[in-house]
């Protein structure tokens, strides 16, 4: 079993951001300033979630008193996040034959985004300013001295992020010589000494993705040729030289997932590849011969893309297989694992448990469990007793019992595609009860993909009674790309569909009040939110428009320099805005265009800082909103980006939130 790794993240960090240049200058607020709310407007639409409620929304997105457990390389330390009476999640560093405790990271005013061990001795972590995703890499020893930021430029970002076993140098991919662009940086993380490994030179046709082997080599890239055909070089070990290896359409797959260290062959690796199947799968690949040695795991429904694979002291073995099917599977290869993973099943039943953090020697692992009912607990694994210790329950103050069930569904699209999704119904409707319905379309939206797991936000919902669609319409990952293509030039129209269809599955089941039906959701889920009022305005009571896209022209037109090479790239996912028929459709399904179709009442919602949306989306819907005399409750935070990441944020946003689907489905 594989737990959902949204939660707790790995221990490997691929930073893929999606981003556009704030608009924070010195002296002057991001966007329109008079547009916001007022405290007191917000204070009130707080105050219509009345009633006598076992759980706050301080229970559910408070964050842990601690989190992140992780073990060093050595096994001689457990560092952790731990929350201070400020909110603050710093990082600290136990060590587990004194129980000597060491602050070694403090989060300041800026989120500590990302950290994790580098040797025995020195960690790193990740920050931007203000969630604008201009992110930089620090390192500090475990007694917090030596504190470096590694990556000390203004205006750039970082791609990728690998440590190199057994040495004092990461390397990193960034954009610090030329914005559209990324390279690749060897960096002494003790020192600071940075050495640049290749340089990144055709705009038209960039290296978008770098090949390494454990010992930091580079042994192969990727480039984008003309935005939409991937090129895999790869090194010939003999002469140097790097030779053609692939040639495909960018919407297919062929990605080398790493070197397989375990064999004698040097050229022998795990590759995930749909280029002759519609299911990513992983096979092992002679990169040398350019041919498949033998197919490791596939699954007929389902994309496989994920393996782990063990450390030097087991002279790299596969351990498992894990992909996303109804649940997190884990498929267990190696007889070390195989013991691991029969133990834990038969304590821990059917909840889902995945490894998060282990020493080198694998003597000591931390697991997390959880389930749909569960948040997660993080328990140690000791591989030589084969005992298991409670460490840690992450959000202690919620009762399994009194959580809700997330469903997996499935249903038939009005024009014959299978569609999967998610429901989480309270036990209201468990019992016969309709209830009110909070739709809830992800973002992206391609390539991504909700999940099975515990989700706070529905959770939450579900404590006041009402009940969570998501859908994952076509466009979404994980189904194969045949699904994703689908999807294609078909945003805000057939993907919206789905989104219907799934509405209708639920209330044919009996489960919904067709009457109390709300949409909400982030990114391309805000987008989502703001089509849904218009395409079928009298099937919702009303909407939540997070951080959402109101104008697909002006949020073309702000793309950031690094997305200049993937121009035709987003012409084929969404629409051509150079095509004058397929421009005509942008219009049509961009909301800010569409606006005397909204009836019901908007909430919108957005971080000042945001990279990826736009403050100028938010703003531009609701002056117009405005300007047709809707009363648009507008929540802005001048200390987020794309999505509230501090805890004072994220509770009033939920507070807000809940008072807004109360007053509207209670409207007589």
């Amino acid at each position: 079993m594989n737990l959902n790794s949204k939660i707790f993240g790995t221990a490997y960090i691929v930073l893929s951001a999606i981003m556009i240049n704030a608009q924070n200058s010195a002296g002057k607020l991001p966007g329109d300033p008079t547009l916001p709310s007022t405290k007191a407007n917000l204070e009130k639409l707080v105050s219509y979630d009345k009633g006598s409620f076992k759980y706050k929304v301080e229970d559910y997105f408070a964050r842990p008193k601690a989190s992140a457990f992780k073990i060093s390389p050595d096994g001689k330390y457990l560092s952790y996040k731990e929350k201070d009476k400020d909110s603050k999640n710093h990082v600290y560093v136990k060590e587990l034959n004194t129980g000597k405790i060491t602050k070694a990271i403090v989060e300041k005013d800026d989120l500590i985004k990302a950290y994790g061990w580098l040797n025995k001795s020195r960690l790193f972590y990740t920050q931007d300013k203000g969630g604008n995703e201009n992110i930089h890499l620090y390192a500090a020893d475990v007694d917090g001295t030596n504190l470096k930021d590694l990556t000390p430029f203004d205006g750039i970002t970082l791609s990728d992020i690998i440590p190199i076993k057994d040495t004092d140098f990461v390397v990193v991919t960034m954009n610090k010589n030329n914005k559209q662009i990324f390279e690749p940086y060897k960096i002494n993380f003790v020192t600071g000494e940075m050495t640049q490994l290749f340089e990144n030179k055709d705009v038209n046709s960039p290296i978008d993705g770098y090949i390494f082997d454990k010992d930091g080599n580079l042994r192969g890239y990727n480039i984008l040729e003309n935005g939409l055909t991937t090129k895999t070089y790869y090194k010939d070990l003999q002469t140097g030289k790097f030779n053609l290896l692939k040639s495909a359409d960018w919407s297919d797959t062929f990605s080398i997932i790493r070197f397989n260290d375990n064999a004698k062959n040097k050229d022998e690796a795990y590759v995930v590849t749909n280029l002759d199947s519609d299911k990513t799968r992983i096979v092992l690949y002679d990169l040398k011969k350019n041919a498949v040695i033998k197919e490791v795991y596939a699954n007929p429904v389902f994309d496989v893309s994920s393996i782990s694979v063990a450390g030097k002291n087991r002279n790299y073995e596969l351990d498992y297989i894990s992909y996303e099917g109804l649940k997190g599977e884990t498929v267990p290869v190696s007889k070390f694992y195989k013991e691991i993973d029969d133990q834990l099943k038969a304590q821990f039943g059917d909840k889902e448990f995945g490894i998060v953090s282990s020493d080198d020697n694998n003597d000591k692992l931390l697991v997390v469990v959880g389930s749909d009912k569960s948040y997660g607990t993080y328990y140690e694994y000791d591989t030589k007793t084969k005992q298991t210790k409670l460490l840690y329950n992450l959000m202690p103050q919620l009762k399994e019992e009194d959580m809700a069930e997330m469903r997996p569904i499935e249903f038939k699209s009005r024009d014959g595609l299978t569609i999967r999704g998610y429901i989480t119904l309270p036990k209201a409707a468990l019992e016969g009860k309709k209830v009110p319905l909070i739709v809830n379309p992800h973002g992206g939206p391609q390539g991504i993909r909700d999940h099975w797991g515990f989700n706070p936000e529905t959770q939450l919902f579900a404590s006041r009674g009402y009940a969570t669609l998501q859908v994952n319409f076509r466009i979404s990952g994980g189904y194969g790309k045949e699904f994703q293509k689908a999807g294609y030039k078909q945003i805000g129209r057939k993907a919206m569909d789905d989104v219907e269809d799934g509405v209708k599955y639920a209330i044919s089941q009996g489960w919904i009040d067709k009457d109390k039906i709300a949409i909400y959701g982030g990114s391309h889920g805000g987008y989502a939110t703001l089509m849904g009022l218009i395409k079928t305005p009298d099937l919702y009571a009303c909407g939540v428009d997070y951080v959402g896209v109101s104008n697909i022209f002006t949020f073309f037109s702000s793309f950031p320099e690094y997305w200049k090479p993937y121009k035709e790239m987003v012409k084929q996912i969404w629409y051509d805005l150079d095509n004058p028929e397929e421009a005509k459709i942008a219009k049509e399904v961009s909301p800010v265009f569409q606006i005397d179709k909204i009836k019901k009442p908007l909430f919108v919602v957005q971080g000042a800082n945001d990279p990826r949306v736009n403050i100028n989306e938010s703003d531009q819907i609701v002056k117009a909103m405005r300007a047709k005399g809707f009363e648009v409750p507008y929540m802005v935070k001048y200390d987020e980006g794309h999505g509230f990441g501090k805890e004072p944020n994220r509770i009033e946003l939920y507070k807000s939130m809940l008072g807004f689907f109360a007053e509207n489905f209670n409207k007589k």
